[in-house]
């Protein structure tokens, strides 16, 4: 592989990110030296990082570029102990067609209007996290009274999952989710996920409930062609996807929502803000930073450099999101700077499909906390926190609060 720096030892990727506020320094270098760079993976293979907006804007648009996760060349952070097929993980480890097809499916369960008439149970669930906060410990941590809670409680909502089995799927989640773990670690965490996902989707076909998995069913039975593993793939994305980006969200959102006077204000003064402050806090943080990845296909040329065959891209939304060329004053929080076209969902026609519903539930969570624990405030200073550089998906191990 041969790349438009200096020659040099490619460095090794992901860089970790020293501070809650700061996505890693060396995306600032590289967008101006080298913004099409070769590095080196954990598993020791190369593969290219891109850092600028317009060119990550272009890779995941570009067919030529492919989602395929069975693709043996695909660019993995961690050494994976299961076959081909377990890593499909239905939407996201398609192409087109059948990526299209399947996102069409179940496009519908999306929907705005959807996701609207789900928001008073979700108000439920977050008062009742707040209530169970209030009458437990000062101080708490935030990242196990709430910011885990909600979006679990809501996933299970949505799929019909048993509340019992919460604690099952955030164990399971975190622990193929892991950087840090041994492959045969993570691949019992994703078998036990798979095995739970297939016996709730069997007892579904058996006695459909009004969830989004039942719907699924009666609708793939309708057209005559309903397929259950498909499904089961299905669940298991959205089960995994759904609750740990959410709930990393609330943890840092609201870290920087205590933490900044003038951005706690617009929620707290014009609660019809809040969609606003939720747009600038997913640009700014940017999660999901490393797991836009792709093959490519075929040569392709991006940034002046050109991509061979079988070469794997990570398209860095954090950085594109800081790209100053597109964003004046990056490293600032600047809810009037309207940050609708950020990346933090992704691109194209792999855009994160659950996006309204995450919306949703970090402006309940935001203005519902801000409203009843009005002195909510950390517990200690944010530099102490421990970092999530372990996990695909950046975030906090923990967030203590006192009020």
């Amino acid at each position: 592989m041969t790349g438009p720096t200096d020659g040099g030892i490619p460095p090794a990727f992901p860089f970790p990110r020293t501070c809650p506020y700061r996505l890693p320094a060396e995306y600032n270098g590289l967008r101006e030296s080298g913004p099409v760079s070769k590095v080196i993976l954990p598993t020791g293979k190369p593969a290219w990082i891109l850092t600028r907006y317009d060119d990550v804007r272009k890779a995941l648009l570009d067919p030529h570029l492919s989602s395929d996760r069975a693709d043996p060349n695909f660019p993995m952070l961690v050494e994976l102990a299961r076959s081909d097929k377990d890593s499909t993980l239905s939407l996201a480890g398609m192409d087109a067609p059948e990526h299209t097809r399947a996102r069409r499916a179940v496009v519908g369960e999306f929907t705005f209007r959807r996701m609207e008439a789900l928001r008073p149970r979700v108000q439920e669930i977050v008062d009742e996290c707040v209530d169970a906060m209030l009458a437990g410990p000062n101080p708490a941590d935030l990242v196990k009274t709430m910011s885990f809670p909600v979006p679990s409680l809501v996933i299970c909502e949505l799929l019909g999952v048993s509340v019992a089995d919460r604690d099952f799927f955030e164990d399971r989640t975190s622990r193929m989710l892991s950087m840090t773990l041994p492959p045969l670690t993570r691949q019992q965490a994703f078998f036990d996920l798979q095995t739970y996902l297939d016996e709730l989707v069997t007892a579904k076909e058996k006695v459909p409930g009004d969830d989004l998995l039942s719907r699924q069913i009666a609708k793939g039975r309708k057209d005559s062609a309903y397929d259950h593993d498909a499904l089961v793939d299905l669940a298991f994305l959205l089960l995994t996807a759904g609750h740990d980006t959410t709930g990393n969200m609330i943890s840092l959102g609201m870290l920087a929502l205590m933490e900044t006077p003038e951005l706690r204000a617009r929620i707290t003064d014009d609660p019809g803000t809040t969609p606003q402050v939720v747009e600038e806090l997913l640009r700014y943080f940017t999660i999901t930073d490393i797991i836009t990845t792709r093959v490519a296909k075929e040569d392709v040329e991006i940034g002046g450099q050109t991509i061979r065959a079988g070469e794997g891209v990570f398209a860095l939304g954090g950085s594109a999101n800081h790209d100053p060329d597109v964003f004046e004053n990056p490293g600032k929080l600047d809810v009037d700077r309207g940050a609708r076209q950020h990346l933090a969902f992704g691109h194209g026609p792999h855009q994160c499909l659950g996006q309204s519903l995450a919306r949703m539930e970090l402006e309940i969570v935001y203005d519902t906390l801000l409203r009843r624990i009005p002195g909510l405030r950390p517990a200690g200073p944010a530099e102490d926190l421990p970092l999530k550089n372990d996990a695909a998906i950046f975030g906090l191990h923990e967030l203590p609060v006192i009020w």
